[in-house]
């Protein structure tokens, strides 16, 4: 007679019926678990399909085919133990989860770094060596969930639609005295909990809930490229290639640890050799993230369900993927496709920093640049942000410098499949932020008229709007620096207008100005797009709609600028006065403009 054994975890937590795909894998822990004999259950409308064994006796997977069932407490035995399982209904059919689009604004936001919620819990039992310390830039800070939902008003009053967090699952890597730390969220140990540093999963639900009453979308930030050296999987691992080059982890193998390269370049290039292509893909980000194998079917099977697990649990508007191409690039499409199936109108955005339009386009959905479909919508514009980086720095000549490089970034939109279904951005967690240790609100205003009004989804950096500044130089952490007023005893709030300084206060009626402006606004959503090679300095771009149009004008020069009116007029016709958005003033188009130094205009007529 078989003896009872025990079960510690099955993974998904629960899962839903009325799927596309009617089939769920189940991942069942505990010791010795594969010495079951028979997994059954009689729960009406539910099949096993199939019961594998993996090479570690402590994971069992098993496929359920849920065709034909319905919401309820099923049970399944194993041998003699009897585990109950939650077969959930759905909130939504699939086609009706709205993503983003470039409709939207995602305003991007560290957990760690922004607010701290009311009842924060410095010291959270069970985790493993961490300490909260606003004074290191490297370690926590002690930012959460509850903090981020708590000002949700602040995110209304900007004018942004939709937060991109980044990693809110469990981190349980131990920090250190030398900086060392997971605050950033890039190294998971657990795919179904929420980190317990910023809340629980029912926190992450009602943050999501809350927003989406205040017209805001939420974006979860994913890594299916790597986990984090203390999960489970880095000591167990369920199978012999649930990681890429393994051998290492043995203490008498360590020289046989890969390193990536960081170069993405090889999974593109036609004449790419061997060992560059192995060591993008299958090398470590960092030997603390094990790289995973999404070549075994088990494993992508079970990071597919997790996406689809936390879209119908907490209801997120849309991914966005880390390290994207680092990742088997036939594994990430099937994820994708599937994903598209089920939800035909959700949006996922990869990461793909590289700074090429042709390498950014390859990996659009649909692109004739590619030998497989990539299905992926949206793709990360890391040549705009690139581009405008150098420019900022420059004057712009007759030819190449300075917002030429705009221009010369935007001839290549004709290789995406679709330009609309870019992100661009002028900084991020990843790189010094666009104001550098300055304050040249000039320049910002400049990246932020053309970062708002092309053809893309636009994508800010938390504080930007309050001339949050910072390079990476010394460390990341200084350009993630805690937003003003989010936490305990700070003596300084930015989320408020009396606490703000006069310069933040101008800068951000600034652009909260031009982000309401943008919102619902067709000519910027749906217009057409009309570029001119820079002109003495100037550079401008029309979007037009239905008879209405947008002109952005920059002088890219720190010299007054005259615009020569008739040389736009294919765009500005017979229009006489125009208004600008930024400050309410009216120009007279019958005759030049007379520009400052570093001018932004967007003039609506």
């Amino acid at each position: 007679m078989n003896a009872a054994v025990k079960i510690d975890r099955i993974d998904p937590t629960d899962w839903f019926v009325g799927m596309k795909n009617p089939q769920v894998q189940l991942m069942v822990y505990g010791k010795n678990i594969t010495a079951v004999k028979e997994v059954t259950t009689d729960y009406p409308g539910v099949r096993i399909d199939s019961v594998v064994r993996l090479d570690s006796p402590n994971y069992l997977l098993v496929y359920l085919n849920l065709q034909g069932a319905q919401p309820g407490t099923m049970t399944l035995r194993f041998d003699k133990t009897k585990v109950t399982y939650q077969l959930k209904a759905r909130e939504k059919a699939g086609k009706e989860r709205i993503g983003f689009t470039n409709a939207d604004v995602l305003y991007m936001l560290m957990p760690d770094r922004f607010a701290q919620g009311a009842g924060h819990n410095p010291q959270v039992k069970g985790m493993r060596t961490y300490k909260e310390d606003r004074t290191k830039p490297s370690l926590r800070h002690g930012g959460d969930l509850n903090g981020i939902r708590e000002h949700l008003d602040y995110f209304c009053e900007l004018g942004v639609t939709a937060l991109w967090l980044t990693p809110v699952l469990e981190n349980d890597s131990p920090d250190t005295e030398n900086g060392f730390s997971t605050y950033h969220g890039y190294a998971t140990t657990d795919y179904y909990k929420v980190d317990p540093r910023f809340g629980t999963n029912e926190d992450y639900r009602r943050l999501c809930d809350e927003a989406h009453a205040k017209g805001l979308k939420v974006v979860m930030d994913m890594i299916f490229n790597h986990s984090g050296f203390e999960h489970p999987w880095t000591k167990d691992m369920p199978s012999k290639d649930w990681l890429n080059t393994p051998e290492w982890l043995n203490e008498q193998q360590k020289s046989q640890y890969l390193q990536t390269s960081y170069k993405l370049t090889p999974v593109k290039d036609p004449y790419a050799s061997k060992i560059d292509l192995k060591e993008t893909t299958e090398g470590w980000f960092v030997p603390s993230m094990p790289d995973l194998n999404q070549h075994n079917p088990h494993l992508m099977r079970y990071l597919i369900q997790n996406s689809i697990w936390w879209i119908e649990t907490v209801g997120i508007d849309g991914i966005r993927m880390d390290t994207y191409p680092y990742a088997y690039a036939d594994a990430m499409a099937q994820w994708m496709k599937e994903l598209d199936e089920e939800y035909p109108n959700f949006n996922t955005v990869g990461e793909t920093w590289v700074t090429e339009p042709a390498y950014t386009a390859a990996w659009q959905k649909d692109s004739k640049l590619s030998k497989e479909n990539s299905y992926l919508k949206t793709v990360m514009d890391f040549s705009f942000f690139d581009k405008l980086n150098q420019a900022k720095n420059e004057e712009t000549d007759a030819w190449w410098e300075g917002l030429n490089r705009l221009y010369g970034s935007f001839v290549y939109d004709y290789l995406y499949p679709n330009p609309s279904s870019v992100m661009a951005f002028i900084d991020n967690h990843d790189t010094d932020r666009f104001l550098g240790n300055g304050r040249d609100t000039l320049a910002l205003k400049q990246a932020l008229t053309l970062l708002l009004t092309v053809k893309r989804i636009p994508q800010l950096y938390y504080g930007t709007e309050i001339l949050m500044n910072g390079t990476k130089e010394v460390t990341d952490g200084n350009v993630r620096k805690d937003f003003p007023g989010g936490f305990p005893g700070d003596q300084h709030n930015a989320f408020t207008q009396e606490g703000r300084t006069k310069a933040e206060q101008d800068m951000f009626r600034w652009t909260s100005r031009l982000l309401h402006w943008r919102q619902g606004n067709n000519v910027i959503i749906k217009g057409s797009q009309t570029q001119f090679i820079p002109y003495q300095g100037i550079y401008v771009i029309a979007r037009q709609y239905q008879g209405k149009t947008a002109l952005t004008i920059l002088n890219g020069t720190s010299k007054s600028a005259t615009m020569d009116v008739k040389r736009y007029a294919e765009v500005i016709g017979d229009t006489q006065r125009a208004k600008d958005v930024l400050t309410g003033r009216y120009y007279d188009l019958s005759k030049d403009l007379q520009l400052r130094p570093r001018q932004s205009l967007i003039l609506e007529f």
